[in-house]
């Protein structure tokens, strides 16, 4: 019997800078493709928790020891990742210091998330669009199902 075919495990993190005004997020612009500007995030190792995940990748992409605060909601859309079929954790977290481009971060670069943002990778538009409502009103990513 062959093993079931199933999305690939990631995580994405809105690390929130707790010692600059306004708590700013970090974005990362990648240095592989599909180009352009996203969350810190990556795949989940065989043996990880999420949540270590997170931190990890975190870590190897800003330089940046984050806390995890909370998870804001998972997304699997199979359309979100033009490479494979992804499902996301998506964490927000906090850390202080000064973030540096590292791993697959090509450069770095400080947003306010209330801000006009460059265009986004993969489905991190949405993902901040739901990060702004927490933000505002302490609400998790709404359910999403397909239309049937």
């Amino acid at each position: 019997m062959s093993a079931p075919q199933t999305p690939r495990l990631t995580v994405d993190i809105i690390i929130e800078l707790a010692d600059r005004p306004g708590r700013p997020i970090v974005l990362i612009e990648r240095r592989y493709p599909p180009p352009g500007w996203a969350l810190p995030g990556g795949f989940v190792d065989i043996g990880e928790r999420l949540e270590d995940a997170a931190v990890r990748e975190a870590r190897e992409e800003t330089s940046l020891d984050v806390r995890l605060l909370a998870l804001l909601g998972c997304y699997s859309d199979p359309a979100r990742d033009a490479r494979l079929h992804t499902a996301s954790a998506v964490y927000v977290a906090e850390a202080c210091g000064e973030p540096c481009a590292q791993d697959d971060a090509r450069h770095l670069a400080v947003f306010d998330p209330d801000a006009e943002l460059p265009v986004l990778a993969f489905d991190h538009g949405l993902i901040l669009a739901d990060y702004r409502r927490y933000r505002q009103h302490g609400m998790p990513a709404p359910l999403r199902f397909a239309a049937r």
